[in-house]
C-alpha cells in the first residue's frame, strides 16, 4: 500500500482516472468523495481526508487532483508532508469560463497555486492546461489589492509537466456500420485505433456509466414519443423511420447523423451547437442528432427549447447509462461536435473519434493540440458551412478516414510515464 490515491471529485473523468490507477497499479489505495457539491468539495475537502486517511508508514506517494487543497492537507496531516506529492488538473479554475466575471471566486484559483508550491510535482492532461495556468498566475494575483506574492510562476513550471490523459478504448468493430468496416487496404493505426487496446475483450470493460453520485443513473430525460422516436427528416422534410434501415440502397442515402456528447452545462456553449442544428433544420437539409452527455442540477433552458423544436430529427437525448450503449451510438454516428468555450482536453470527442465520426472542433483552446488542422473550425459560420456540405453529401464523411491519432492518448500508450510518475523517488525523508 505504498501509493496514496485521493480524489475529492469522485466522478466523471476524474472516477476513470483513479479507478484506472488504482486498479493497475499494485499497492494504492483509493479514498474518495461522492462527485457532486464541486465548491464545497474544494473548500472542505481537505479536512475531511484529514480524518478519514489513516496513518500508515507504508506510503510512499500522495497522487491527487487538483480540487483538493493539498496545502491544507499536508498542514493538517504532517506525517504526509515526506510523500511524494503529485498533483494531477483536469482543468485550472484560473482560466476556467465563467458567464460574469464578478462570478469568479477566487479562492479556487488561489487553492491550486498553493496546491502547486507544495506539491513535488505537477502533471497537466494537456500543454494548453498548462501554459494556461502558468502564465496566468500574475495576472490573477494582481486581483489582490496589495502585497502581492512575486515569481510564483517561475517556482511552480520547474516542477511542471504533461501527461495525457490515458483513455481505455474499447473494441467497437462489432458496432460499426458496412462503411466504417476497415479496408484492407487500410491499417487499423491509420484509423485512429489501438489494435492493443481494441483486441481488450469487452466484458472487462465497466457495462455502466456512473452518475455524479457514483450511482447508475437514470436516463435523464423521457423516452421520445412514437412519432419522434428513432426518425429523422429527408430533403423533402418528410419523416424516416429507421434512417439505419435497409430502405436506403446505398450510404449516401442516410441523412447524416451528428452527435455532441457533453456535459450540459453553459461551458460547452449548446446555444451556439442548437442554433446551427436549427439553422439546418429551417433550410430543410437531411440530418438526424444524437445528444448525449451528463446533465447536473442545472440544465440550461435551450435543451428543453431544442428537443421540441428539432422534433423528428431527435435519434437519442439524454444521458446514456450504458456504456456499451453509448459506444454503440457513436460507432452509428458520422460527425461529433464541439462548440465548447473551454476544454482541457476532450475525452468525449477522442472517444467518438475512435468510434469513427469525422470531428469538428473550435480552432482554440486544446483542440489545435490533438487535432489536424482540417477538422478545426474559426466561426460557427464556418461550422454551419461544413455541415451545410456534410448533410447534401453525406458520403464524403462516410469514406474519410480520420488523419490523426488516437493511440498516443490511450492507457497502452500512456502507462509507462505513469508508472513512471508514481515510483517512489528514494530520498532522506523516504
Amino acid at each position: 500500500m505504498s501509493i496514496l490515491l485521493i480524489e475529492p471529485f469522485y466522478g466523471g473523468s476524474h472516477k476513470q482516472l483513479m479507478d484506472l490507477l488504482k486498479g493497475e497499479m499494485e499497492g494504492s489505495v483509493l479514498y474518495s468523495l461522492p462527485a457532486k457539491k464541486w465548491h464545497w468539495r474544494a473548500r472542505t475537502a481537505a479536512l475531511h481526508f484529514m480524518q478519514a486517511v489513516p496513518t500508515s508508514d507504508s506510503y510512499r506517494v500522495l497522487f491527487t487532483s487538483s480540487v483538493l487543497n493539498l496545502a491544507e492537507l499536508v498542514a493538517l496531516r504532517p506525517d504526509l508532508r515526506k510523500l511524494k506529492k503529485i498533483l494531477y488538473f483536469h482543468e485550472n479554475q484560473l482560466v476556467y469560463p465563467v458567464r460574469k466575471s464578478q462570478d469568479r471566486d477566487f479562492q479556487y484559483g488561489y487553492n491550486q497555486i498553493l496546491s502547486c508550491l507544495v506539491a513535488d510535482v505537477v502533471v497537466f492532461n494537456s500543454a494548453f492546461n498548462m501554459e494556461s495556468f502558468l502564465t496566468s498566475i500574475n495576472k490573477f494575483l494582481k486581483l489582490i489589492p496589495d502585497h502581492r506574492p512575486k515569481n510564483l510562476q517561475q517556482i511552480i513550471r520547474p516542477k511542471c509537466r504533461v501527461i495525457h490523459f490515458p483513455i481505455e478504448f474499447p473494441d467497437v468493430n462489432r458496432f460499426f456500420p458496412a462503411h466504417k468496416k476497415p479496408r484492407k487496404d487500410i491499417s487499423m493505426e491509420s484509423l485512429g485505433h489501438n489494435t492493443e487496446v481494441d483486441n481488450q475483450s469487452q466484458s472487462e470493460k465497466a457495462n455502466v456509466a456512473p452518475d455524479l453520485s457514483g450511482q447508475v443513473a437514470e436516463p435523464m430525460t423521457q423516452p421520445l414519443p412514437k412519432s419522434q422516436k428513432s426518425s429523422c427528416e429527408d430533403d423533402d422534410g418528410q419523416v424516416i423511420s429507421d434512417p439505419s434501415s435497409s430502405n436506403f440502397n446505398t450510404e449516401s442515402q442516410r441523412p447524416l447523423h451528428i452527435v455532441w456528447p457533453h456535459r450540459w452545462e453553459h461551458d460547452k456553449d449548446p446555444e451556439t451547437f442548437f442554433k446551427i442544428m436549427m439553422k439546418l433544420k429551417d433550410q430543410r437539409l437531411p440530418f438526424c442528432l444524437s445528444v448525449l452527455g451528463e446533465t447536473f442540477t442545472d440544465v440550461p433552458e435551450i435543451f428543453s427549447e431544442a428537443r421540441i423544436s428539432l422534433g423528428s430529427a431527435v435519434l437519442h437525448w439524454g444521458f446514456l447509462p450504458s456504456k456499451e450503449k453509448y459506444f454503440q451510438v457513436l460507432s452509428e454516428a458520422d460527425v461529433v461536435i464541439s462548440t465548447a468555450k473551454h476544454e482541457f482536453f476532450g475525452v468525449a470527442m477522442l472517444e467518438a473519434v475512435h468510434c469513427g465520426c469525422y470531428p469538428l472542433c473550435p480552432k482554440d483552446l486544446v483542440y489545435p493540440e490533438i487535432f489536424p488542422a482540417e477538422y478545426l473550425y474559426s466561426t460557427p459560420e464556418q461550422l454551419l458551412k461544413k455541415l451545410q456540405n456534410f448533410c447534401k453529401r453525406p458520403g464524403i464523411v462516410r469514406r474519410h478516414r480520420f488523419q490523426g491519432e488516437t493511440a498516443p492518448y490511450s492507457w497502452a500508450s500512456l502507462n509507462g510515464e505513469f508508472r513512471s510518475l508514481l515510483a517512489a523517488e528514494p530520498g532522506k525523508d523516504l
